[in-house]
């Protein structure tokens, strides 16, 4: 991906997200992807459990189309319960640097009521621009 993170002048700098990034390239558009496994089970019944296995599944659709960390641009994160986030906020770090890296797209946290697995506690949806194909 040729991309550029934005920073608008006299902000200060973001801490675990981009503001904004640019970038040009094939979009990739992939769904929410919740913690369960690839066989649909939720092994994980807390937030930090979950929260790695739908980043391990959020990478293997990436993985899959040939992207890498770097063309993730954009990332929605859904979770049913932000006080659960916030205590664990100090175990995202690892959890996110062993599948991304020091790599911050640009990202929001909504909490939610529910989601459609009634199971899931955490739900990722994410927008990546991967390099144009070579012929």
């Amino acid at each position: 991906m040729s991309g550029t993170v934005i920073q608008p002048p006299g902000w200060p700098p973001a801490r675990g997200y981009a503001n904004g990034i640019v970038a040009t390239g094939r979009v990739l558009a992939i769904a929410g992807q919740v913690g369960w496994t690839p066989a649909g089970v939720f092994e994980a019944k807390d937030l930090l459990g979950q929260f790695d296995q739908a980043l391990a599944n959020v990478r293997a659709v990436l993985d899959a189309a040939g992207g890498q960390p770097e063309d993730v641009i954009r990332m929605t994160i859904y979770v049913t319960d932000l006080p659960a986030y916030r205590a664990g906020v100090k175990g995202l770090g690892p959890i996110w640097r062993r599948h991304f890296g020091r790599h911050y797209p640009a990202m929001a946290l909504v909490g939610v009521t529910g989601l459609v697995e009634p199971e899931a506690l955490v739900e990722i949806e994410t927008t990546a621009v991967l390099p144009e194909e070579t012929p």
